[in-house]
């Protein structure tokens, strides 16, 4: 255990930390197994303090305090305390110390912003494959966090090192990189080969509290800490305050760096680089992704002529505006299911369908809010889709432990404050049922966006995680139709 007490800033250590083998670290003490270092980790809900006791009678050998803990006269687990609020980032660095510093055998790439993440991630990932580098992407599409606690997340990334050592060569890792996880020192002890940022609007108040609270906390990727190199889109506001701000060398990507765009749905091309690029992803802010995941592989050392081949070959990312149907295939409307489930991210997929559809057609959106989330965004979505859309059908999202009708009354307050409406407004808060409407009312050339939920698979309700999936349905609302 000394060995990992030399990574971390220490405030007092009782016990014999020199004579304790630590076999595991955890944070949850339902996990925790003999010889486990339990991290007390001060939470919104709980405290792992609190939870102490009970990782020591299920074998913790130690813990990772911020205050000392109470525990039997006779016990000879060791304490070791940290600051307040230190908690978590000794966790990250000891997790990190703890599986033999794996990121630092890897080829790594930290994504963050508040849009995009999940698809420049993919696209990433693909070129980074088909230019003979095994790589893994870790993020929304791979597990229940965008980005997993430290202690799973350094499991995760030792498993690719010693996957690189049998096969004798460095693998790569693409992974999103959360605000949460910034904030909550997720990726302390990893410094990622490049860092990549998006942009960024609203969302996650609920957590962060204030904008600026959440652009510092995106920001803190872009430190000698956590990244050696970043990339930003410049054309975002926040991209460009990165560029001015940050404290790491950082290279700026622009729309510009798109040549003769081309767009339809379900494709889109362009000339990168002087080279012809043709992806399978929908709108033009799909076409800023693939900017950004191209300069990142062109920084991780992959030739210019395999980053255009890799994206080529990128299949569409589930749930990332992704059609089900497009108009002429067999239906004479398209329907796509996306996650865009912030304002900004509704504008900017209303706006590119708007774009796409044929003249005369209109926009079809289902969405929704989230419960238990940030609450200020709900009026600001209903103004949105009824600016940007010709009907609007608003439902149940992931309502969580709140009433659904309550988080559609906050929607519709938007709607009726809104300046600026064109929409026709249909309430309809079961969310199978939106979905059949809205392809019942769709005529040809019409497009119909499903919102919200994109690669989802459960829709949580009441505590309860029951399964739906808004592609299945509205794959069997069709089948029906037929």
């Amino acid at each position: 255990m000394h060995r990992l007490l030399d990574e971390i800033d220490v405030l007092h250590v009782s016990g014999q930390p020199l004579d304790v083998e630590i076999t595991s670290i955890e944070h949850d003490s339902r996990r925790v197994e003999a010889g486990a270092l339990f991290c007390c980790l001060p939470g919104q809900l709980s405290d792992g303090h609190e939870h102490a006791a009970e990782a020591v009678e299920r074998g913790a050998v130690a813990l990772v305090c911020e205050r000392a803990v109470s525990l039997d006269a006779d016990s000879d687990v060791v304490q070791v305390r940290v600051a307040p609020r230190q908690a978590r980032p000794a966790m990250g660095r000891l997790a990190s110390a703890f599986f033999g510093h794996p990121s630092r055998q890897l080829l790594t790439a930290g994504v963050t912003g508040t849009n995009g993440k999940t698809t420049v991630s993919h696209l990433l990932g693909v070129v980074l494959q088909q230019a003979g580098i095994p790589t893994m992407v870790i993020g929304t599409l791979t597990g229940t966090r965008t980005t997993p606690e430290a202690t799973e997340l350094q499991a995760l990334l030792a498993a690719e090192r010693d996957r690189g050592i049998e096969d004798k060569s460095t693998h790569a890792v693409a992974m999103e990189v959360s605000s949460h996880a910034l904030a909550q020192s997720r990726v302390d002890g990893i410094t990622f080969d490049v860092a990549v940022f998006t942009n960024l609007s609203h969302d996650h108040l609920d957590f962060h509290g204030t904008m600026e609270a959440y652009w510092e906390a995106k920001a803190s990727l872009f430190t000698p800490e956590r990244a050696s190199q970043g990339i930003a889109f410049a054309d975002d506001p926040a991209g460009e305050r990165l560029l001015a701000e940050a404290r790491i060398p950082m290279r700026a990507v622009r729309r510009l760096d798109a040549l003769g765009v081309d767009l339809g749905i379900g494709w889109s091309r362009f000339v990168w680089h002087g080279r012809p690029v043709e992806i399978a992803l929908t709108g033009r802010f799909n076409v800023d992704n693939a900017l950004l995941a191209a300069d990142a592989a062109l920084t991780m050392g992959v030739d210019p002529d395999a980053v255009a081949f890799g994206l080529t070959q990128a299949p569409a990312v589930p749930g990332r505006l992704q059609p089900l149907v497009v108009e002429g295939d067999e239906w004479p409307f398209s329907v796509l299911v996306d996650y865009a489930h912030t304002p900004a991210g509704l504008d900017v997929v209303l706006t590119e369908l708007g774009q796409l559809k044929r003249d005369g057609a209109r926009v079809i959106v289902v969405f929704g809010c989230g419960g238990n989330r940030d609450q200020a965004k709900r009026p600001l979505m209903g103004q949105v889709a009824v600016r940007l859309a010709d009907l609007a059908i608003v439902t149940s999202d992931n309502p969580r432990d709140e009433d659904p009708l309550r988080i559609i009354k906050e929607i519709r307050s938007g709607i009726e404050a809104a300046a600026e409406r064109r929409a026709e407004v249909v309430i309809e808060p079961d969310r199978r049922r939106a979905i059949a409407l809205a392809i019942e009312r769709a005529e040809p050339g019409d497009v119909v966006l499903i919102a919200g939920k994109g690669h989802e698979v459960t829709q949580e309700q009441d505590g309860r995680s029951v399964p739906f999936d808004d592609r299945l349905v509205a794959e069997e609302v069709l089948s029906c139709s037929r």
